[in-house]
């Protein structure tokens, strides 16, 4: 094994750098070690200026998503030998403005996510005193798997329709949006249907699907917006087709 291996990692300071640029730094190689692992070593040991976001390092909060050699990656997932024998070229993830290094301004995201309304609602909510709103292992499975998004931004920085269109509500927020919708407690299906069924909602997604290519933790955000896609596609039949009338 090489005792080093070279990590190009871009800096930015917007207080004195007027563009992004590439920082080369070499790191001891050791085979259990992450890009994360790598990344800490510089702040610690080489350049505390560095800076970039992370904190559980066990892929469970999603801080530390960021371009690996072109690929949106967890760096805490990132082996380093998988990149032999380098160098590796660390970014901060694509679509989003740079705020310094590798951090990234994630406000747009957290609009679109607040958009789609990502939590229970009902029309009327039961006194505490009649107990938990239960659900079937079945019930359960219908959106388990969408509900297991961590919020990296990893199938953003993957989808081109976000670098094309930056009003596109974006894959994570529209799988939650699915993952409510799916559920037995939930009652706001329809409005979330109205909110985005348009070209900046549903519809903007062309099916490229490297969403779900990239997504750690296998939520399928593609396949929670063509399920979205079929849902809208039939209630727009079913509204040619019942007379308001009848309905």
């Amino acid at each position: 094994m090489p005792p080093t291996i070279a990590l190009d990692v871009i800096r930015y300071r917007p207080e004195q750098d007027a563009e992004p640029a590439f920082q080369t730094y070499e790191v001891p190689f050791r085979d259990d070690w992450v890009v994360l692992d790598a990344l800490n070593y510089i702040k610690d040991r080489l350049d505390g200026s560095l800076s970039f976001r992370w904190s559980c390092r066990m892929g469970v909060c999603g801080s530390c998503g960021m371009m690996v050699n072109g690929k949106p990656k967890l760096t805490c997932a990132a082996f380093l030998s998988d990149y032999l024998p380098g160098p590796v070229r660390v970014e901060p993830l694509n679509y989003f403005p740079i705020m310094r290094d590798l951090i990234v301004d994630i406000t747009d995201f957290m609009r679109k996510l607040t958009k789609v309304k990502p939590w229970i609602i009902r029309d009327q909510v039961w006194p505490l005193e009649e107990g938990e709103y239960r659900q079937t292992p079945e019930q359960l499975d219908t959106y388990k798997q969408f509900s297991q998004c961590i919020n990296c931004m990893l199938c953003y920085a993957a989808c081109p329709i976000v670098g094309l269109e930056p009003e596109f509500v974006g894959p994570a927020a529209i799988a939650l949006a699915q993952r409510y919708n799916l559920d037995s407690r939930d009652e706001a299906a329809g409005e979330r249907l109205k909110i985005l069924s348009d070209h900046a909602g549903i519809w903007g997604c062309t099916f490229v699907g490297e969403c779900t290519q990239v997504c750690p933790k296998h939520v399928d955000p593609a396949g929670a917006i063509q399920q979205f896609k079929l849902t809208a596609a039939l209630d727009a039949l079913k509204s040619f087709l019942v007379p308001w009338g009848t309905r």
